[in-house]
């Protein structure tokens, strides 16, 4: 089992999904990555609906919660700060928006935000025990990657926002985000391409071919038939309601 830092400020600590009917989106999550759940728990920050914790060998590796109305279904990814209203401001102040709460208060944990290119993520508050307990394990969380037209735009983001910096790699058509020397998150450029910016979740299984069609069985579909790359053997697939994500087996 591998423990990943979640309490360092500035590291990635949790994602999870909101969906329109977030029982539903249990049910298939809980067969594709035989995920537990805890009883359901009220929306954090006041938001209306229900919040499930999912559990994996009984540790925490994600959460389900209630999609707003009208908004689509999909995985956000968290980032640890030390204060939300403070940086806040300061993604403001680096071309980023609040999408939700607008005005956290003193009680809220977390803030939904969107980079400069539109890309929803969440930022959550230091001093809380709340993030994943397992990660780069068969069916838990393995990476976060951004997908951006614009990498330059990105970089200056959330290096103010995070002190992250940007490394290329060799060969590969991604590049990683390093903080303080260590690998948290990845980031493609998209430039040229249709795929909306946003940022991808990536669970690791130990088949990637097993777990895409397991997808399909649970009513789910393919969106990226299971490809090699170097090291992984890798597919996107969506959920019933539409949320999206990636999973990766190990080949090497």
């Amino acid at each position: 089992m591998t423990a990943r830092d979640t309490s360092s400020v500035g590291a990635p600590c949790w994602v999870d999904t909101w969906q329109p009917d977030p029982r539903a989106a249990k049910d298939f999550y809980g067969q594709l990555f035989g995920w537990s759940f805890d009883d359901p728990a009220p929306m954090p920050s006041g938001l209306d609906g229900d919040y499930y914790t999912a559990r994996l060998h009984g540790q925490l590796v994600a959460g389900i919660g209630q999609a707003p109305p009208l908004s689509p279904p999909g995985w956000i990814t968290h980032v640890r700060v030390a204060g939300l209203g403070e940086s806040l401001a300061r993604a403001e102040r680096a071309g980023g928006r609040r999408l939700r709460p607008s005005d956290p208060g003193p009680d809220d944990r977390f803030a939904v935000l969107a980079d400069p290119a539109g890309v929803p993520f969440s930022l959550r508050q230091a001093g809380q025990n709340d993030g994943v307990e397992l990660a780069n394990e068969p069916n838990s969380w393995a990476m976060s990657s951004l997908h951006t037209p614009d990498v330059g735009q990105a970089q200056a983001f959330y290096g103010a926002m995070f002190d992250w910096e940007l490394k290329s790699l060799p060969d590969v058509p991604f590049s990683l985000w390093l903080r303080s020397g260590r690998v948290v998150a990845a980031v493609t450029a998209t430039a040229g391409v249709e795929v909306p910016p946003h940022w991808s979740v990536n669970f690791a299984v130990g088949d990637a071919d097993a777990t895409a069609e397991h997808a399909v069985a649970l009513g789910g579909g393919i969106l990226m038939a299971p490809v090699d790359t170097p090291g992984f053997r890798s597919a996107v697939i969506s959920d019933p309601q539409g949320g999206v994500v990636a999973v990766s087996a190990t080949t090497g």
